[in-house]
């Protein structure tokens, strides 16, 4: 075969289900001999290796979760990995944590690495469904932030588009009418959040000029805002593709001599911890990201336990404005 062999091709060789292989090949005694040789021969002539994930079918109080994320450095992240760390520790769980920096070579490694180790993963990925179930081998998967086809899958599901027009109508309601944004920099496409953004300004009848080249640090996000000032002084008002961004906003403007909020308000995007210890502190349209982790590992949980998966709408995350001083 061109793909890893796993325990669902065995089961489906044998003519018995996922949970019956496992039953053999870990030699429980609850199976008769004739339907565990047909297993044993069945693996035998797939070349099948156990992994982490099918041996510990059977042994659920051994559960270990692979959590995937892009950037440690980044906060937005770490937050979302403390829920995560949380919900698997209050179930006796362990979870392993790798860093892809952000690279889809990076990320081919570690999937490789991840279902030698794991009994299932969560996280954040950028590999297509098809290539990534051929790294996992079926092994179950809960993709932060994107949708899925596979019944092997599962997804949290974000929504920001409520929270980014929140965020302009209370500008706009402030009495600002040119506001600018600072987008990511580095894709191929502009973000979501530029378009929920320039589709909340075109519902007021305003011009929303954009930057799009801001890094995701603050160093970036200062840098940006420079530029952005430069090709449009007269703005009052940013929104920022995340808080890390926005936070070098805050810096650029004092180095300016701009008052924040009197003569620039700032709104960024996540809702981190982190804005509430920068001066002024941050206005923001806020994930709850620990819930993003939690919600990840109790999802990873049924794929595990072959459950019911949770209902769609507890699998969604909503953001919502978080007013602070900044804005």
């Amino acid at each position: 075969m061109s793909r890893r062999v796993t325990i669902n091709d065995v089961a489906r060789v044998a003519g018995v289900s996922r949970q019956t292989v496992s039953r053999a090949l870990n030699d429980k005694g609850e199976i008769d001999a004739g339907t565990k040789q047909r297993v044993l021969d069945a693996a035998r002539e797939l070349g099948y290796r156990p992994s982490r994930f099918a041996r510990g079918l059977v042994r659920q109080d051994s559960t270990t979760i692979g959590l995937v994320i892009p950037d440690l450095l980044n906060p937005f992240f770490t937050e979302v990995a403390a829920g995560a760390l949380e919900a698997a520790r209050a179930r006796g769980w362990h979870v392993i944590v790798y860093d892809t920096a952000d690279s889809i070579t990076v990320e081919r490694g570690t999937l490789e690495v991840v279902v030698a180790q794991v009994d299932a993963v969560v996280g954040y990925f950028s590999l297509d469904e098809a290539e990534l179930d051929r790294h996992l081998g079926g092994m179950p998967a809960v993709l932060i932030g994107r949708d899925h086809r596979s019944p092997r899958f599962s997804s949290i599901r974000i929504d920001g588009e409520k929270g980014v027009h929140e965020a302009v109508d209370h500008l706009v309601a402030a009495g600002h009418r040119r506001i600018g944004m600072l987008d990511h920099a580095g894709r191929a496409e502009p973000s979501l959040r530029r378009d929920w953004f320039i589709d909340a300004m075109d519902e007021h009848g305003l011009h929303a000029p954009v930057v799009g080249n801001a890094v995701q640090s603050a160093d970036g996000g200062a840098e940006a805002l420079n530029e952005l000032l430069d090709q449009h002084p007269d703005l009052t008002a940013v929104f920022t593709y995340n808080d890390i961004i926005a936070m070098g906003a805050l810096k650029a403007a004092r180095r300016l001599g701009k008052a924040v909020p009197g003569d620039l308000a700032v709104v960024g995007f996540d809702g981190l911890q982190l804005g509430t210890v920068v001066d002024p502190a941050l206005t923001s349209v806020a994930l709850d990201t620990r819930r993003i982790g939690a919600l990840a590992i109790a999802q990873a949980g049924r794929l595990v336990a072959g459950e019911p998966s949770l209902p769609d709408e507890e699998l969604l995350v909503s953001a919502v404005l978080l007013v602070r001083e900044s804005a």
